[in-house]
């Protein structure tokens, strides 16, 4: 184990660096998932939300180009929600988290899952894709019902959401996808195989390149998948070790970014279901124990953050009439509510381009 203690602060500052919130950075939009090590996209419009207040000068027509292009799929990948990922980074990593997101959701069915002939069912569901390349959620439950007419068809068509590569096909909504966004087949969408074996390797190391330092229960909680300890074992060699201040053991990639716990962290304004928020198991690092508990909504809403200092200050949420509610969470000084002012106007000016006048709240 490493010797080094890494404090609260630090480890905040150093997955801010990561998740390139100590500064807008010029990068392409599929570059910046990717190096974000994906966008949780359970609704088409926080991860654009999220890109704004990352990129300098972010132009949501790149993320809808790119979307269009196939070069970045919304697909159900980490804890098996629906994710934005550069369509080569799906290709490989799928098959490191897909035993467990399969596992989970027949845990969740239970009984309604019993007796259920898995390996058939995919079978069965991948021809339908076969058939026809795009179905809708209604679409595929008839096909199944035709195939199984005294199942219960939800649960077979969430097996086969879970057990089945499918990507979501952009359909023209607000932000590239309505609701009914209908399905197909990952391999047919993006003309190649995605991995058959599991690399659980480069799934480590692609959390710790976009959320270290971190424990092996850390990213266990971020990809949805466990026994990870033993990858971080094997590839001990290969990364640095820490301690935070608990004394548990972290590991991160050698020379990743891990600024000075000084270092300036700007106001910033997260979209709901921000991976920043949810990524480590102990995420006192940016959010505490406290607000956690307000973090998500009875109806498992993740709600929309806003950053000051590093961690989470406040909520905020944008309604019908372009105005920005900021739900505070502590007593926040003028210089700070200042600067949350003008993020939220220029946060409403980019969703809500058409409207004629936008405001900012505080609660």
């Amino acid at each position: 184990m490493g010797e080094e203690v890494l404090s609260t602060r630090a480890l905040g500052r150093a997955t801010l660096a990561r998740q390139l919130l100590l500064g807008r950075h010029e990068l392409p939009a599929p570059e910046a998932i990717g190096r974000l090590a994906g966008m949780q996209a359970q609704e088409p419009g926080p991860p654009y939300l999220g890109l704004w207040s990352r990129l300098k000068g972010f132009d949501e027509a790149e993320l809808a180009e790119a979307i269009e292009s196939r070069q970045v799929v919304r697909a159900t990948v980490m804890r098996g929600t629906l994710h934005l990922l550069p369509s080569k980074d799906f290709i490989r990593l799928r098959s490191a988290v897909a035993p467990a997101v399969g596992e989970a959701m027949l845990r969740v069915l239970g009984r309604r899952a019993e007796g259920l002939d898995v390996p058939e069912l995919v079978r069965q569901a991948r021809s339908l894709f076969d058939e026809s390349e795009v179905l809708s959620a209604k679409q595929l439950r008839d096909a199944l019902a035709e195939c199984h007419p005294e199942a219960d068809i939800r649960a077979l068509a969430a097996v086969v959401r879970t057990h089945v590569p499918l990507v979501r096909v952009p359909d023209g909504g607000r932000w590239g996808f309505t609701p009914k966004a209908p399905f197909a087949d990952a391999e047919r969408w993006l003309g190649k195989p995605l991995r058959k074996s599991a690399d659980r390797n480069e799934l480590v190391r692609r959390y710790l390149g976009a959320f270290g330092p971190a424990t092996t229960r850390d990213a266990e909680a971020w990809a949805g998948v466990g026994g990870l300890g033993e990858v971080f074992e094997g590839l001990r060699s290969e990364l640095e070790a820490f301690r935070d201040e608990k004394g548990r053991e972290l590991f991160d990639l050698p020379g990743a970014p891990r600024p000075s716990e000084d270092a300036e962290a700007p106001v910033r304004l997260l979209g709901e279901f921000d991976n920043l928020v949810l990524a480590h198991a102990d995420r006192t690092r940016v959010i505490s124990e406290a607000d956690r508990a307000k973090l998500t909504s009875k109806n498992l809403r993740v709600r929309a953050t806003v950053l000051v200092d590093g961690t989470v200050a406040a909520f905020w949420r944008l309604d019908k009439k372009a105005t920005v509610v900021v739900e505070s969470l502590r007593r926040l000084k003028a210089g700070d509510r200042k600067a949350i002012e003008a993020e939220a106007e220029a946060l409403a000016a980019f969703a809500e381009p058409e409207a004629k006048k936008r405001l900012v709240r505080f609660d």
